[in-house]
């Protein structure tokens, strides 16, 4: 049960989670400011501004260089960590969701006449924007740079 007690006691991944629910509670905002509602479906939905999963990688690399030292090879490890979440954020899964979207035209337009296909459609919103996961980014290296206080040892 300890182990339990030292996870909540994390104070790097307490805050990169906390960049994770302020980008999902900026995406409720920015929801509610574009379309007039509230939808909760953007909590669980992929993609959208800003990309929670940047927020949180951004914030967690940036906890470890400022609690660890930035020249740690924790530090790398976490950096390239976020690449890597980020470069498939942007790039691998932007690109899926492209392909998602030419393929359910293409579904659209072959089978007008059977419903019963033309109706399973491929997930169209898969990845973020380079704008979308820079946004996230900075807001986790900022959240983390705001709880720096949190890294000190009392």
């Amino acid at each position: 049960m300890q182990d339990i007690g030292d996870i909540l006691d994390n104070r790097v991944l307490l805050v990169a989670l906390l960049a994770c629910v302020t980008a999902q509670i900026l995406k409720l905002l920015i929801e509610l400011i574009r379309n007039g509602k509230v939808s909760a479906s953007v909590l669980v939905n992929t993609g959208g501004m800003p990309s929670a999963h940047s927020a949180l990688v951004t914030a967690l690399a940036t906890g470890v260089g400022q609690s660890l030292g930035w020249a740690t090879p924790d530090f790398a490890l976490a950096t390239v960590f976020a690449i890597i979440v980020m470069y498939d954020a942007a790039g691998v899964r932007q690109a899926a969701g492209k392909q998602a979207r030419i393929l359910n035209q293409m579904i659209d337009e072959l089978f007008q006449e059977h419903p019963d296909i033309a109706g399973d459609r491929l997930k169209e919103l898969l990845g973020h924007t380079p704008f979308q996961v820079i946004a996230g980014s900075a807001l986790g290296i900022t959240i983390s740079w705001l709880a720096r206080f949190a890294y000190i040892s009392p």
